[in-house]
């Protein structure tokens, strides 16, 4: 005889599990061009297919700005490809930040001594929500405000 599961029982089986919302430094979408280095390049690939699929993935428009400049500049991106690329990492989500975001990434500097530009990023991970901040360039295992610093490629 089959044994009736609970209504409050099944519901919780049945959950699906939420991705993690997931914030893109700069240098992680770097990699994704990045030819001298084939495993961080394939890791960082993979990480921003699954986010992008899952619609977890979060970057700010400074993101978006610091990798085109630095995809054409440093990786010589020609400038029409680095464009469409910009438009493809636009379909994550994108927080676009405003002077109170500013003043608040500035507050964030002076009291973690952060540059700011990472007090930019740190802040609007935390405004948008993430859980992770995705980073190279960050102390890796640390957790600020809420939003853990992970370098995937460790």
């Amino acid at each position: 005889m089959a044994t009736r599961m609970s209504a409050s029982r099944a519901s919780l089986v049945a959950l699906p599990t939420r991705p993690v919302r997931t914030f893109f430094d700069t240098n992680i979408l770097l990699y994704c061009d990045d030819q001298a280095s084939p495993g961080k390049q394939q890791r960082a690939l993979d990480l921003v297919i699954a986010h992008r699929k899952q619609r977890s993935g979060v970057v700010s428009l400074q993101v978006l700005q610091e990798y085109f400049a630095n995809a054409t500049r440093k990786l010589g991106v020609d400038a029409a490809l680095a464009q469409k690329k910009v438009e493809t990492y636009a379909r994550l989500e994108v927080v676009e930040p405003t002077v109170r975001d500013l003043l608040d990434a500035i507050d964030l500097h002076r009291l973690r001594q952060f540059s700011i530009w990472d007090a930019l990023i740190l802040h609007a991970a935390r405004k948008a929500g993430c859980k992770v901040l995705l980073s190279e360039d960050l102390q890796h295992g640390q957790t600020i405000d809420g939003v853990a610093i992970l370098n995937p490629f460790l």
